[in-house]
């Protein structure tokens, strides 16, 4: 799957990540509802960290299709909210 993270570019991560990386999707929508601002910004660091640590990045200069996007490191709380479906930022 290609995965974007907003102002840093894609990387291509395998099926088999996901399970690990929604485990951190949910601590970071429960720390949403909750309004625990540090707990948040904890976890969205930790869950770009692991996407970037699994994930092969593409170059540059590639043009393919995201099928996830994630919020840039530096994105406010509203912004994710802004940007969640019912799963959270990855489904599944």
């Amino acid at each position: 799957m290609i995965v974007r993270i907003m102002g840093e570019g894609q990387v291509e991560l395998a099926d088999s990540h996901f399970t690990e990386l929604n485990k951190l999707d949910d601590e970071l929508l429960a720390e949403m509802e909750s309004g625990d601002e540090s707990g948040f910004r904890r976890t969205l660091t930790a869950l770009l960290d692991k996407v970037r640590q699994l994930g092969t990045p593409l170059p540059d200069d590639a043009l393919e299709p995201s099928e996830l996007i994630l919020p840039s490191p530096e994105a406010t709380l509203d912004e994710v909210r802004e940007m969640l479906s019912d799963d959270g930022l990855i489904p599944g």
